[in-house]
């Protein structure tokens, strides 16, 4: 499939980046769309092609390919708004609007050369989600090409749109079953004046104690971080820090992040930490890893927490979890043998007896340890049936017929 290129002008006094979309790109994509629905053949998504071992198994043979997709189409720093082809990189994003000091707040774990189409349709976040939300915070507008061939827009380029029926924020984690992602609107921040981390050795005689700690200086604290994220002990090794660890990161004038940092204080001993820190936790992963996500109230986070870094570093991994939102994400190894599979198994098994736990990569053998409530299973299935009658997009990815 060949696209053809973006011409790109820049100009005006609010910095204004501006770019001419040649319309025949995405009717390219509906037409594969056409195609691939006539002869009942199932479409499997691909953009970078680099996390299309996440999700449910996919039953879709035929990449669906729209990598080519790139660059940034509209850019008003004024309004804190930019449009994107769903291929460009969140690397990208980043030195463009850096630019202008302004920053897209979607640290979704994994290289920053991951898409933002694939960051939007997987729903990706990370620890920047406690202050700024997750994409479905971002996204102010999308166009996609549904499982009918149809080109759709939905949203606007402006904060203040309005519509109707959400359309943006359904497709918006969707994972690519109702609709291959071709453009997406976001919504910008600007830069804080100062961007600060710490490590913070928190006291505490076990994990679940840190946790605990950790949460209640969280909620009780006068100071709202950009991000709290605590370590388990193998993942603070990899990166340096104290092994009973939160990662604070403080943002806004000089003042207001002297007085976070002296609240993260009375947590326990803090040590300033360089802010590519978390770049290297996001980049930390190993190649083929299984990871999972385990979520709770936060306040439950005591509970959680230690179990969660049992089974990852149990298993040779490790943990990390935002405090703010109760959630744990743990990252295992390819397991090497079928004892540590085993071992993996009962853990994950046991662990979501108890708490939410959502896959994003794991071996096929190990999705059925996740089971869907009927009542998601009916309403997704309905819903796309009326996007994709025909079920030939990323079949089977949501574990959905």
């Amino acid at each position: 499939m060949a696209f053809s290129s973006v011409s790109a002008s820049r100009g005006g006094s609010g910095g204004r980046l501006t770019a001419h979309i040649v319309g025949h790109e995405v009717a390219l994509v509906a037409d594969r769309v056409h195609e691939a629905r006539a002869r009942r053949v199932g479409l499997r998504i691909t953009g970078a092609a680099s996390w299309l071992d996440a999700g449910r198994p996919c039953d879709a043979t035929q990449p669906l390919d729209i990598g080519a997709l790139q660059g940034i189409t509209q850019y008003e720093p004024g309004d804190l708004t930019l449009t994107a082809r769903a291929g460009t990189s969140l690397a990208e994003i980043q030195r463009v609007t850096l630019a202008e000091r302004q920053w897209l707040t979607l640290d979704a774990h994994g290289s920053p050369n991951g898409t933002l189409g694939a960051t939007v349709s997987t729903a990706s976040s990370g620890p920047l989600a406690s202050a700024y939300g997750t994409p479905r915070d971002h996204v102010l507008g999308c166009e996609f090409v549904s499982g009918t061939g149809d080109v759709v827009r939905a949203g606007g380029r402006v904060v203040k749109n309005v519509a109707g029926f959400d359309l943006v924020r359904l497709v918006t984690g969707a994972w690519g079953a109702l609709g291959a992602l071709t453009e997406i609107t976001v919504r910008l921040r600007a830069l804080p004046e100062v961007d600060s981390t710490l490590a913070v050795e928190v006291a505490g005689n076990s994990s679940a104690q840190v946790a605990a700690a950790a949460w209640s200086w969280f909620r009780q604290s006068d100071y709202s971080p950009l991000a709290a994220e605590l370590v388990s002990p193998a993942l603070a090794a990899r990166l340096s820090l104290p092994p009973s660890c939160l990662m604070v990161r403080l943002g806004g004038n000089s003042p207001l992040v002297r007085a976070g940092q002296d609240a993260a204080a009375s947590l326990g001993v803090t040590m300033p930490v360089d802010c590519s820190t978390w770049n290297a936790l996001s980049s930390a992963e190993p190649d083929g890893a299984i990871t999972v996500r385990a979520s709770t109230l936060p306040s439950r986070m005591h509970d959680l927490w230690p179990r969660a870094v049992a089974l990852a570093e149990g298993c040779g991994g490790y943990a990390h979890a935002t405090i703010a939102r109760g959630v744990v994400r743990c990252v295992i190894p390819a397991p090497s043998d079928d004892e540590t599979l085993r071992h993996f198994r009962s853990a994950l098994t046991q662990l979501a007896a108890d708490f939410t736990v959502v896959g994003e990569r794991m071996p096929a053998s190990l999705w059925s340890i996740l089971s869907r409530p009927r009542s998601t299973d009916a309403l997704g299935a309905g819903i796309r049936r009326a996007f994709d009658p025909d079920g030939i997009l990323n079949t089977g990815i949501l574990g959905v017929a």
